[in-house]
């Protein structure tokens, strides 16, 4: 077991606190917010003094936040620098999470899928559908789900993760080509982390995918910052046999629970059909010889 004291934990967060503020600073620029452009500046966006100005804040302070110390904020300050930031809701919270604000509610985590949930997901074949915790570890999912990512279901450890098949796979390859999927999947991780920092087993995942992959070592400095959004349309290729589209919907388990359950509907007949074959294709591989 890995003990970590809890000193140690609030440090991570201010750091992950003042490496999310100069990240987005450095994405406003004066013109943004109403300034001369001024003289050369030596780096992107607002300087600390400016920001602290129109937030309505001391300097002295606003430069403690950002360095990563020790030290308090209200609602009122972080809903300040957030205006000027120009944050998103998701981003917001964020902000309130790592800023360990009272109030904010954390999530339940779980490695294991909710047992009273498991049924429910083979009353769903033959729609694939699955259960998925907040760093994307799949806890459980039904026959369809399985024939449609059989390397993913049929994995342990580490492999057994959405988004380790995705950007952690040493021969490079992904089962999802859809960047915007990709992206909004990292930008959602990011945000669950906030909850998780300095954990073994999220830093070990995070570490194994950006020494694998430069393109999600960029998404994580950038700090992406999203909550699962709403129904989408996802394509898969199905090995050989075409592409499938789906439907996905996602939505929690349980009140205040991390994990989520989701579900692909297929879009048309020749997508039910193609799930139809894959499962055939899977049964075929369990059957005797």
């Amino acid at each position: 077991m890995v003990t970590v004291m809890a000193g140690t934990y609030s440090k991570q967060r201010r750091d992950e606190l003042a490496a999310f503020l100069r990240n987005r600073r450095e994405r406003i620029s004066p013109a943004d917010v109403g300034l001369p452009p001024g003289e050369r500046r030596r780096t992107p966006g607002l300087r600390r003094e400016e920001l602290a100005q129109l937030a309505g804040v001391g300097v002295t302070w606003y430069t403690w936040l950002e360095q990563g110390r020790p030290i308090n904020a209200s609602v009122q300050v972080l809903d300040a620098i957030a205006r000027v930031l120009r944050l998103g809701a998701a981003e917001r919270w964020h902000l309130y999470r790592l800023a360990e604000v009272p109030g904010v509610p954390a999530p339940q985590a779980s490695e294991h899928a909710p047992a009273e949930v498991l049924p429910v997901l083979d009353a769903l074949d033959p729609t694939p559908a699955a259960v998925y915790n907040g760093k994307y570890d799949l806890l459980g999912c039904n026959e369809s789900y399985a024939a449609l990512f059989p390397y993913l279901a049929g994995a342990t450890g580490i492999e057994r993760n959405a988004l380790w098949q995705i950007y952690g796979r040493p021969d490079g390859t992904s089962p999802v080509t859809d960047i915007d999927v990709c992206h909004s999947m990292v930008a959602t991780l990011r945000a669950n982390y906030a909850y998780h920092l300095g954990e073994p087993d999220w830093v070990e995942l995070i570490e194994a995918m950006c020494a694998t992959n430069p393109e999600f070592a960029r998404l994580w400095a950038d700090h992406p910052i999203a909550d699962p959004g709403p129904p989408v349309t996802k394509a898969f290729e199905c090995f050989g046999l075409g592409t499938v589209r789906v439907r996905a919907t996602g939505f929690p388990t349980s009140r205040g629970s991390e994990c989520r359950m989701v579900v692909y509907v297929p879009e048309t007949p020749a997508d039910v059909a193609l799930i139809a074959e894959l499962r055939e294709r899977a049964a075929r591989r369990l059957r005797p010889a």
